[in-house]
Formats: C-alpha cells, structure tokens, sequence
C-alpha cells in the first residue's frame, strides 16, 4: 500500500478541509533545497518548509552537532536543572538580538511563544498591582493557533468558532503615510480609554496576510506611544527572525526596540521544535519577588531540550558566516532583479521584497479561475516546484543555501503561470 493510501487511514492535517483535499504527497527525503517524493521526482522547496529549514534541509553541519549531543543528553527536565547547550544557546543569542534583550523563556512552537509574551505582558502589570487587560494588535496580523495566539490575530476564517472565548483585544490598521495621522490618534485614544497591557505586531512583514510590508519607521512611532504609557511592545519575529528581512532580525530596523520577542521556526533550523520568548531586564525584574505566586508558573515539558538548543547553536553560527551572509545578498539582489522583469506584466498587480522575502500580486479577477490558490499550487508542483500561493499572492521564501540556477527555475515557472492564467 502507498504511502498516501497509508495516509489517509489515521493522520488529520493541518489547514486541511479533508473532504476536499484527501491526497497528500508524500515526501521520502530532501536535501538542501530539494524535496524528494516517494516516487523520486524532486521539487524546489521555495518556501523552506513554512520558512524552518533556511540553511537547506539535512545540513551535515546541524545533523552532526545534533547526532553528537544525542549521545551526550537528550534531554531533562529544565525546572530545577540546567545544561551546556541551553547556556551557551543564551549567549550567543542574545549577542544577535536586538541590544535591549536579556532573559529567554524556553517553549515549543511559534504559537506558544506568543501566548507567553502576552502572558507576561499581563502579569508584568498585575504584579505591580495594575490589572490591565487589553492587547493591541495589528489588522492582518496572524500570530498562531492556540488560544492566546488566536486572540491577536486578524484572519478571522481560522477563528470564527472560538471568538467568544478570547482575551480581550483591539486591531488597528497597519500604519502606512497616509494614515499614520488617524492610526496613532486611534492608539492612543485606545490607550487612555482602556487598561491595555501591550502592543503586539510583526515588524516590517505580516506573513499569513499574503507577505504585507509595512515602514518600519511609522511602526516606530506606535512603538514610542506604547513606551510612553508602559504599554509593553511585543515583536512576533516567529516568520522574520533569522536573516530572512536582510538583518538578523526585522527589529533591527526599528530604532524603539520591543520589549518582548516571539522566537521560533528558523531558530532550530528546520530540525526539531522549539520557541524563545525573549525580555527586558524590565521585563524579567517585575516577576522577581519573595512572593512565589509573582513568578512566571509557565512551563513546557521540553523546555529547553539540548538536542533543540544545539540545533539552534548550529543554526546561529551558520547565520554568522561569510557563505550564508553573502547568499543572502544574492538572493536578495535576485528577487530586485526578477521584482524589476515582472512588475509590468499585465497580470502582475504590485511586488514586494524584503531581504530574502519575494512576493507578487496577481490582478486577475478571481472569479474566472475558481480556488486560484490550488491551481497555482498544482502548477508548481507539476513543475517541480514547492510554492503555496496565498489568495492571489505569489510568494518565495527559499532556503539561504539555494542555487542561482533553482532560484531561476522558479522564477521562470511563475512567468509559465502567469502565461497561462
């Protein structure tokens, strides 16, 4: 029996309406930027695997440290203990966030990162004895599927059965030049009209709202009025981290550094689960107390599992080198090149770059073309390439280590789509 008859038996997927989609390919290996199926046909991973494995996949570099830790410690229990490679994880780390960040909280994914932020957003308030209870976030935003995550995210489609549950939260429009004006009058008045605890946004790309770009400089203005009213800011970089906007962190564009920073995907390479939520000093200092129940009581059972630390390890000194940094730049330098070829095409609507991060709109009328996302998707793949289309947006976010000649295959195939749409 095939691999996807065996499939369908027992496994529920992710974002998947079942009686729609009942097949799903299965993949038998990858490597680098290659995803290889069961029957070998190969297809170029131009979305890294949800934007997880950027240094491409099976890096001996990572495999090597991790297969050597494997026999050293798996893994123990992070209340109480302490291990090598979460401490030398801290050091490094926090020598490539932005310079305002001194404490790291251990998780499991993207969507648990962020329910803690928020968590500590409002205790850090409570603990001061002021209960705040209002968060602010970005329309658009998309901050992950548990239910702290949901509550500040904006795409309403995932979250409908659950809204009369959630956390109480505000949305105002992303700010752009012509409305900047409105959106901070809106903030603010939101600020001296409620007890807000924080401000939570993606800085500079919005990823699940079709790969939205926003000024960093008129985030930096919300950001300001946050500081100002001890409104804690919080930077979801879970998509952005890790060299994907060109700096190591798209915060590193703002000149009000966060309070609070979501961590995960890329953070492990690609290889095994983990998140970081990372703080101030301020942050951290409003739980210290001879009152027990002013600590932070969140824990995961896989907090800081060392074979994910060193993953992690690998991962940020791969990041710091000449061969990644200057294959950065060149992909970067290639998505303004082929932005530039395509931006007139009369099916291209608008492009967007942003370090490593390519996106275009298409302006066709929707309607003609039925679900265009899957049509897309089929297209893609039927040409050996991963992408998976947002709506009417295009988008590639490959690993670092990808050729120019596979960057250039997919390039050529989204101008073969576009021909034939």
């Amino acid at each position: 029996m095939s691999l996807t008859k065996r499939d369908k038996k027992h496994l529920w997927h992710p974002l998947t309406q079942h009686k729609l989609h009942s097949e799903h390919l299965a993949i038998a290996k990858a490597k680098n930027a290659i995803l290889i199926d069961d029957n070998g046909n190969e297809y170029i991973d131009g979305i890294a695997s949800w934007y997880t494995c950027m240094y491409g996949h099976c890096n001996e570099y990572i495999t090597q440290k991790v297969s050597a830790q494997m026999q050293q410690l798996d893994h123990v229990v992070f209340a109480g203990f302490t291990h090598e490679p979460a401490i030398k994880l801290s050091e490094e780390l926090i020598k490539i966030l932005p310079n305002n960040q001194e404490k790291l909280f251990f998780s499991d994914n993207g969507s648990t990162s962020v329910d803690i932020a928020i968590k500590m957003s409002l205790q850090y308030h409570f603990n001061q004895g002021e209960k705040r209870g209002k968060v602010i976030a970005l329309e658009g935003g998309f901050h992950g599927d548990t239910f702290g995550a949901m509550s500040v995210s904006g795409l309403s489609v995932y979250n409908g059965p659950f809204e009369d549950f959630f956390i109480d939260v505000a949305r105002i429009p992303v700010p752009t030049k012509e409305n900047i004006l409105s959106v901070k009058k809106q903030f603010l008045q939101l600020i001296q009209e409620n007890k807000v605890a924080s401000f939570i946004f993606e800085p500079i790309v919005q990823g699940a709202a079709a790969m939205q770009m926003h000024d960093p400089s008129l985030l930096d203005e919300l950001i300001s009025l946050a500081k100002e009213n001890n409104v804690l800011t919080i930077a979801d970089e879970v998509m952005t981290g890790f060299g994907k906007t060109g700096s190591y962190f798209a915060s590193d564009y703002l000149q009000n550094k966060p309070d609070i920073i979501c961590l995960s995907k890329s953070l492990t390479a690609g290889l095994v689960p983990m998140a970081i939520t990372s703080c101030t000093q301020k942050v951290y200092d409003a739980f210290l107390s001879n009152d027990i129940s002013k600590g932070f009581f969140h824990g995961h059972t896989y907090s800081a599992n060392p074979i994910a630390c060193t993953a992690a390890l690998a991962g940020i000194e791969l990041l710091q080198t000449e061969v990644i940094q200057q294959q950065i730049k060149k992909i970067t330098l290639k998505h303004q090149t082929f932005a530039n070829e395509i931006k007139s095409h009369p099916k291209v609507k608008t492009t967007r770059q942003q370090g490593v991060i390519f996106a275009l709109d298409l302006d066709v009328e929707m309607e003609r073309y039925g679900n265009l996302r899957n049509k897309l998707f089929n297209f893609f793949m039927q040409n050996g390439v991963c992408l998976r289309p947002l709506g009417n947006t295009i988008y590639i976010l490959a690993p670092f280590v990808i050729t120019n000649q596979q960057l250039d295959k997919i390039y050529a195939t989204i101008k073969k789509a576009l021909e034939i749409l």
